[in-house]
């Protein structure tokens, strides 16, 4: 009888892949036995082109480019211009990303329908395609199996995803519970209908009826807003992974940038993002550019939008801290340190003395330290340092005759050459302990478990 391998099967969909075919290794698994195609060059670009994608980018963006140029913009399409780019942006923001995505928060059947309509105007795709990717990059990012992998470049993670058919298969995501809503099954059955309403009707009809300006909302509230809508999108994928800092995690990419955030209708706090992507924020804070935010905040004052999920603030911190003591760590490592205790002679006070009689030696806090090479640049004068040369001077160091700040503790510390036997048993940890080791970062080494 054949003993079945225990080595999972590779399952080509992996919108299908059942739970007991994923490896703990799943990436190194799937690279291993997955053939990615050949790496786009100069010389096969063009039969690599994804012409569907290449359509959807670059016609709107001709027609309108060419449009914009034979039609002036009036001053009640450009109004119409940025209020239909803000509200087919939520469509993609609070709809697409953070309700349909990551799940949030919970949308009335109203605003769901809403959200779809106004997503589809950006022509990026049914809520199904654009979440399944959009799950696939969060659970494998900065990988091989990343739709979108920033580090393949600014380019290719802006839109050259898009544009060239992929190399590989995107990581499976499950999208179980969007296949099973009526509001995202209707959106992907009519999509290319309530795609052209959106983008070519709505805006054309509002300028024209409105103030006799069909062409000027054709071209400008139509294709120009469509292209700003789907750069700002792509922005959240590129720039957003290329600018600003890391203050929750420096593992990966992604990146906080407040410019990001006014391009992106607030969705460029993306380091924060990736570290908490169940919260229905992206920039956490109060005053951090998110209208997003604010959008949802007020559907729920309203009763559109209900359980909208924040991360405990307790957590959020605790990232920001693990960061800073991370790259504290990095600074503390190119740094000279005093000799450890463990690599001190221990000398009797009657040998503290003699040898003092040879060098110039001083006893603090249970510690001898040579200071031969201080003299000239003690601030308080050489007559105090060969005034207690071969004594105690701890009452003098620690305010005796001038108490002395963190720098000087510091200095002090990197001169110690002994410790004496018995040491001081009136010292304080203050007296053992420069200040700049008080609050020293413990490598996993050092602790003691």
């Amino acid at each position: 009888m054949a003993t079945r391998s225990l080595e999972p099967i590779f399952i080509e969909i992996p919108d299908n892949i059942s739970v007991e075919a994923v490896p703990d290794n799943f990436v190194s698994y799937v690279l291993k036995h997955q053939e990615a195609l050949p790496p786009v060059t100069w010389k096969n670009w063009y039969s690599e082109l994804d012409w569907q994608h290449v359509f959807v980018l670059f016609v709107p963006l001709t027609f309108g480019l060419i449009g914009a140029w034979h039609t002036p913009l009036r001053l009640k399409t450009g109004i119409l211009l940025l209020v239909y780019t803000r509200l087919t942006g939520f469509g993609i923001t609070a709809g697409y990303h953070r309700l349909w995505a990551h799940r949030t928060y919970k949308a009335t059947r109203t605003l769901e329908y809403i959200l779809a309509v106004l997503g589809a105007g950006t022509l990026q795709g049914p809520i199904t395609w654009w979440a399944r990717g959009h799950r696939a990059h969060h659970r494998y990012t900065d990988t091989d199996l990343d739709p979108y992998d920033a580090r393949k470049g600014l380019f290719y993670s802006h839109m050259g995803w898009l544009i060239f058919r992929p190399r590989r298969k995107p990581g499976p995501a499950d999208i179980s519970d969007l296949r099973s809503n009526p509001v995202v099954k209707w959106q992907h059955k009519y999509y290319l209908l309530i795609a052209f309403i959106t983008i070519i009707a709505v805006p054309t009809c509002v300028a024209g009826y409105g103030w006799k300006d069909w062409q000027g909302g054709f071209v400008w509230t139509g294709l120009i807003r469509l292209v700003i809508v789907q750069h700002s999108t792509f922005c959240v994928n590129s720039l957003a992974h290329w600018l600003g800092d890391q203050p929750y995690d420096d593992k990966h990419t992604p990146k906080d940038s407040t410019l990001t955030a006014l391009i992106t209708l607030g969705e460029g706090y993306h380091n924060f993002h990736h570290q908490f992507p169940m919260d229905y924020r992206n920039g956490y804070k109060w005053y951090q550019y998110d209208p997003t935010k604010w959008f949802l905040w007020s559907c729920e004052k309203v009763g559109l939008a209900t359980h909208l999920n924040t991360f405990s603030e307790n957590e959020i911190k605790k990232g920001e801290l693990t960061v800073q003591l991370r790259r504290l760590l990095q600074k503390q490592e190119v740094l000279t340190w005093p000799a450890e205790k463990s690599d001190l002679p221990v000398i009797t006070w009657e040998d503290y003395q003699c040898q003092a009689k040879s060098r110039a030696l001083i006893c603090i806090g249970g510690y001898v330290h040579d200071v031969s090479d201080f003299f000239d640049k003690h601030p308080g004068g050489a007559y105090l340092l060969e005034k207690h040369n071969g004594k105690d001077a701890t009452s003098a160091f620690f305010g005796g005759i001038y108490d002395h700040g963190s720098a000087a503790h510091n200095l002090l510390a990197m001169k110690r050459v002994g410790i004496l036997l018995g040491g001081a048993p009136h010292g304080s940890e203050e007296q053992f302990v420069p200040p700049s080791q008080h609050l020293r970062v413990s490598r996993y080494d050092e602790l003691s478990l």
